[in-house]
């Protein structure tokens, strides 16, 4: 039987064994992944970018080495004859200080109103420029700002005044640049030397003497103060032009002192009190400053800074000026007179002591005494006769006063009533036309009244007929009044000049007057004065008298009373004065022995008792 077989039984495969399966990445972390991948991208181009963009910004970014020995416009400092400031031009710079040798309370000024934390920062003060934000946010206006005295420096230094970003990091680069470079009292004394401070000055040593008459080193606390204050806005804060907002500005930095314990409160109190700001110098003396300018390029050291001591009187100025307004504003107006110019010179040098070229400097620098040409009318004379003096005419001679026609030319004599033969003495002092042209002929001529007139020192040209004698050429007031003088002087002729001395930064430069020369003999010399004398003793220049001092002259009028005209001399100076209008519009009945006279006295009595 055959054998029964067992069935096979299938074993299932044996199971591999359970792995448990990775865990998922959390979506969190794959996302801080990406953002700091993303973030290390943005940084590196980030720092890529700003290199670039410092790049850019510094790529104009001047030498600090070449900018600090940048050249300035030299300044040019006019003095009176006695010391007083009279004018300044170019970038004024004072003595240079140093530090040690200031009153503790200039740099506290400074430092209190500008930069509280100068001796702190490195060149950028962080905490100030959010401090200045809060302030400015708060009063809703800028009040503050946020530039240390380092970023200050930098910007005088070696930039422009744009205000843009690209400067903005060229001065904070320069600033760390300075920074690294100098000590804080190097920086201090640097910008104390050269920030600006208005009216042309940099550095305090040359706002002192400007507005206070004093060097750096004698600065009052309060004084201190005021220039401490002009950084901010010199052009409009400066004393020159509001005293008022540089007194209000002052008071905010002696309150800043106190905050800082640089002052007592009742010592800044007392400080703000006793500001006081000495009188600025005259403008209207501007047309002499002008004068005096003219030619400097030619004769000054190149690129020195230069102070000159000039010839002007202050205290005749102050006359001149005062007086002429005076006149101005009451009778000539009532006489249709708009304008005037008087010249003073001494009539041994020619030293020019005043001049007023117009009514106000400020509305019109014109200046009517050396620019304008007009016709001087009879005070031409004084060369008609000296021609005849010089001829051998005598002030006793006779001549005839009646009716005279040249070639169809009849002058007319005014007022003047014929007497038929008067001294030519009286025919000068009364200014008779036809008298003055038979002198002329007596001369002989035109020709010789011309060279007369050059032979003392008038330019020309003149006219090469009978009408000379009227005074018909055109001439300047003061080539007029320099004429003059060698008939006071004792016949020398003089060229007028404006400058005494002459220093280009302390040192004495050559700098000499124009050499007086002979012109006619001390007896023609006084036979002009004798005559000019009797003018106005007697004659048309009464109005000119004054008491006590000797005085001569002559009047001059011309055509429809167009313009009016007094040269005259006494104590050593020689005056002219013109009156008239610029559009050469006929005044009321205005001659030169009326308001010309007058004001040629006024002036003259004006600065006796200014001396007195």
């Amino acid at each position: 039987m055959p054998r029964a077989v067992a069935p096979r039984v299938r074993r299932a495969p044996l199971a591999a064994p359970v792995r448990p399966a990775p865990p998922a990445p959390p979506r969190r972390r794959g996302l801080l992944s990406r953002l700091f991948g993303w973030a290390a991208i943005l940084v590196a181009w980030g720092l890529v970018a700003g290199f670039v963009a410092l790049v850019v910004m510094a790529w104009d970014l001047p030498r600090p080495e070449d900018a600090l020995a940048a050249t300035r416009r030299p300044s040019v400092t006019l003095l009176a004859a006695d010391g007083a400031l009279l004018a300044t031009s170019g970038d004024l710079y004072g003595e240079t200080v140093r530090l040690r040798d200031l009153p503790a309370h200039v740099p506290a000024a400074f430092i209190a109103i500008e930069d509280r934390r100068f001796r702190d920062h490195l060149g950028l003060d962080l905490i100030g420029l959010v401090r200045a934000a809060v302030v400015n946010v708060t009063a809703g206006r800028v009040v503050q700002g946020g530039s240390t005295i380092t970023q200050q420096l930098a910007k005088n230094l070696f930039l422009t005044p744009e205000r843009s970003l690209r400067r903005k990091v060229q001065e904070a680069l320069l600033a760390l640049w300075l920074e690294s470079r100098f000590t804080k009292d190097e920086l201090l004394t640097i910008y104390l030397n050269r920030v600006y401070l208005g009216a042309g000055t940099f550095g305090v040593d040359a706002a002192a003497r400007l507005y206070f008459g004093v060097p750096a080193t004698r600065l009052t606390p309060g004084q201190a103060a005021v220039l401490a204050g002009l950084p901010r806005a010199p052009s409009r804060l400066n004393p020159r032009v509001n005293p008022s907002a540089a007194v209000r500005r002052a008071v905010e930095v002696l309150d800043a002192m106190v905050e800082t314990g640089a002052l007592t409160a009742a010592v800044a109190m007392q400080e703000a009190e006793r500001l006081r700001f000495p009188p600025a110098p005259s403008r209207d003396a501007g047309w002499f400053a002008d004068w005096v300018r003219e030619g400097l390029a030619e004769r000054a050291p190149p690129g020195r800074d230069l102070t000159l001591r000039t010839t002007l009187d202050s205290r005749l100025q102050a006359a001149v000026e005062a007086r002429l307004e005076a006149l101005l504003a009451g009778p000539g107006r009532a006489a249709g007179v708009s304008q005037g110019a008087v010249v003073a010179i001494d009539a041994e040098t020619g030293a020019v002591r005043a001049m007023a070229g117009g009514r106000d400097y400020r509305s019109s620098p014109f200046n009517r005494a050396t620019q304008a040409r007009r016709q001087p009318g009879s005070a031409f004379k004084a060369f008609v006769y000296l021609a005849a003096i010089e001829a051998g005419a005598s002030p006793d001679d006779l001549v005839g006063d009646g009716p005279v026609s040249l070639g169809g030319w009849s002058p007319g004599n005014g007022n003047w009533r014929t007497r038929g033969e008067i001294s030519i003495e009286d025919a000068f002092a009364h200014s008779v036309n036809t008298a003055a042209v038979r002198v002329m002929q007596r001369a002989g001529g035109p020709r010789a009244v011309a060279a007369a007139a050059q032979r003392v020192g008038l330019p020309g040209p003149f006219p090469r007929e009978a009408s000379i004698a009227l005074g018909t050429s055109e001439v300047t007031l003061l080539d007029l009044v320099t004429a003059y003088a060698p008939f006071a002087n004792g016949g020398t002729r003089v060229a007028p000049f404006g400058v005494a001395e002459a220093r280009a930064e302390g040192r004495p430069v050559a700098w000499l007057p124009p050499a007086p020369s002979p012109a006619i003999s001390p007896a023609q010399a006084a036979a002009m004065r004798r005559m000019m004398g009797a003018v106005v003793a007697r004659g048309t220049g009464r109005a000119a008298a004054v008491p006590g001092l000797q005085v001569a002259g002559k009047t001059g009028t011309t055509q429809d009373n167009r313009d009016a005209w007094f040269i005259g001399m006494a104590g050593g100076l020689v005056m002219g004065v013109w009156l008239g209008n610029d559009d050469a519009t006929p005044m009321e009945g205005v001659a030169g022995g009326g308001l010309p006279a007058r004001l040629f006295r006024d002036i003259l009595e004006a600065a006796r008792a200014g001396r007195g």
